[in-house]
């Protein structure tokens, strides 16, 4: 019994959840001891019944043999609903924290895990993964120890109606559980690759969904179709590969089983011949024999059950259990929310096996507005990221008001931090709560206040139920400009003094583009501010343009002066005058 009873730490982990649950656990096995008890008082009824009833022809035990049977049933039920209702609270507890477990952890991880990571692989650890422990935790796990204590129950009768018939008994039984163990071995490892097939299955309908307008526009639903077809069929035969290893175990023990009660018939039936033993005896010995042998055959596919939850134990604990390089140090730096000085110093980034920034210093000061320009891939939106700390430099550090970044708490420093980029990430919620998403303690009046600011008041008031309108998945309801400006509304609200804006109105229309240059000239005063440009018109406002090729600043300055030096900035400005001209 190896394969079913073996655990490492993870799944004794799992175990150390039910701590809060010890009372209703051991409920549980109460119920489940009085399912045993009254399985067992079945088989060992049958003597009195035949010996008693049928031979004796005793008008008593003919009375009480049926209220007896009435109350070992009654009592079997209630232990039925007990077990059940007790063992599924324990199992949806243990789930509940795992879920929460996982997704708090996932949430702290860096966002490089993210750029690693399909979000639809993500959800499935969370949902088809954790579900799959619920079903060994449950279910399996509880017919398991109800199986085992009706197994010793069992065992008891017929050792109690005949030891040496018993002990002739007992010599298949280590016999039957070798497959148990030899099948649960390869349901384990079909298991897993079922779960990574469904996570990848996963991962491509959030992607088919979310760019379904894409789909459509390029006529690509029949090429969508097969692909998902093929995923399909791959997942089909992972599946019946799990079916084969889980259904060969049952025909095997049934052949064992079933050699065992020929022999029983054969040995009890001479006996009985003989004259050394009853008829009732006999038959008694055989029911409980007969019973003992289906839990046996039950555990087989208990195992199997088992085995695939250990599998998803084991993937979702590979999140659980990962590290993530961006912690607090001991006693970090709380900082005060006030206007601050940001100060690059040789910073060099390595990211997925290159180099995307190269010793750049770069020295901010406090309300100044800084514009990044250069090529696409050029390094700008990994500059801005590292102020976040949503990546770690390799070299170098980064400093706000002489203070390294790594030496301040986490949290204190994305308070002091602000971000409105071109992707729009808005939540299915009220407008209200878009807004007051970074301060959910903020009044109505604020949170006016900035939509105004922000000149999203307008389009706000005509919408049905206005602020408390549902905007759909990701905005879905709004037009780019409209979702942009609730996005600056958001920043506005938050009032953080260091600003991040990555190319904020390059996917806007004109009309659009100039509201929300005048929501963004709101928003940076007083403010240090970084923006991330793609079209040099839109940066005028900035008291310094610097131009980054390659993860390196070549050029720094102001418009004209950069013009004059007919370098890299010319360069851009000359394309994009072009493009603008032809």
């Amino acid at each position: 019994m190896k394969s079913l009873f073996t655990m490492n730490s993870r799944h004794k982990k799992v175990l150390s959840l039910i701590q809060d649950n010890w009372a209703r656990l051991f409920a549980a096995m109460g119920c489940m001891l009085v399912i045993a008890i009254s399985t067992s008082a079945t088989a060992f009824l049958v003597k009195p019944v035949l010996d008693d009833i049928f031979f004796k022809q005793d008008l008593l035990m003919l009375k009480m043999i049926p209220i007896i049977v009435i109350l070992i049933y009654f009592l079997r039920g209630v232990g039925y609903y007990g077990q059940n209702y007790l063992m599924n609270y324990v199992g949806e507890s243990i789930i509940r924290k795992l879920r929460n477990m996982l997704y708090d952890k996932i949430q702290d991880l860096p966002v490089a895990f993210f750029m690693e990571e399909k979000t639809g692989v993500l959800m499935s650890r969370i949902t088809n993964d954790v579900n799959i422990i619920k079903a060994m935790v449950s279910t399996a796990v509880t017919a398991s120890l109800r199986d085992c204590f009706t197994l010793v129950g069992l065992t008891i009768v017929i050792f109690w109606r005949d030891w040496e018939m018993a002990l002739y008994a007992m010599i298949v039984l280590p016999v039957a559980f070798f497959p148990v163990v030899q099948f649960g071995r390869r349901v384990r490892k079909v298991s897993t690759g079922c779960q990574e097939s469904m996570a990848e299955l996963s991962s491509f309908l959030h992607e088919t969904f979310v760019g379904n307008r894409i789909v459509k526009a390029f006529g690509m639903e029949e090429y969508e179709k097969k692909r998902f077809a093929k995923k399909t069929k791959d997942l089909f035969r992972l599946e019946m590969r799990a079916t084969v290893a889980k259904s060969l175990s049952s025909p095997v023990m049934e052949f064992l089983g079933g050699v065992g009660i020929a022999f029983i018939i054969w040995y009890g039936g001479s006996r009985v011949i003989n004259g050394t033993s009853t008829a009732g005896t006999f038959f008694s010995f055989m029911a409980a024999v007969i019973m003992l042998y289906d839990p046996v055959k039950k555990l087989s596919d208990l195992n199997n059950s088992i085995q695939q939850g250990l599998a998803a134990t084991d993937r979702v604990f590979d999140i659980i259990e990962r590290e993530t390089e961006i912690n607090d140090r001991n006693d970090p730096v709380i900082m005060e929310k006030k206007s601050h000085r940001v100060t690059f110093e040789s910073v060099c980034l390595d990211y997925g096996g290159s180099r995307a920034l190269n010793h750049i210093d770069l020295d901010v000061a406090p309300g100044e507005i800084l514009a990044l320009v250069g090529m696409s891939g050029g390094g700008k939106t990994s500059l801005v990221n590292l102020i976040p700390r949503f990546y770690d430099v390799t070299e170098g550090k980064i400093l706000i008001d002489g203070t390294d970044i790594r030496d301040i708490s986490i949290e204190s420093l994305r308070h002091q931090i602000a971000i409105v980029t071109q992707d729009t990430i808005l939540f299915n919620n009220s407008i209200r709560n878009n807004i007051a998403y970074g301060r959910p303690d903020a009044s109505m009046d604020e949170v006016k206040a900035a939509a105004k600011a922000a000149y999203a008041y307008d389009f706000i008031q005509n919408m049905p139920k206005k602020f408390d309108t549902k905007i759909g998945e990701l905005g879905s309801r709004l037009s780019g400009g409209e979702k942009q400006r609730i996005c600056i509304a958001r920043a506005l609200l938050k009032d953080a003094p260091i600003l991040i804006l990555d190319e904020a109105t390059s996917s806007l229309d004109t009309e659009s583009e100039m509201l929300v240059q005048k929501a963004l000239g709101n928003l940076m005063k007083g403010r240090t501010t970084f923006v991330i440009a793609h079209r040099l018109s839109t940066i005028g406002y900035a008291h310094r343009i610097t131009v980054i090729v390659d993860g390196q600043i070549k050029e720094q300055g102001k418009h004209e002066d950069l013009l004059a030096k007919k370098g890299e900035y010319f360069k851009l400005y000359q394309m994009q005058f072009q493009d603008n001209h032809e």
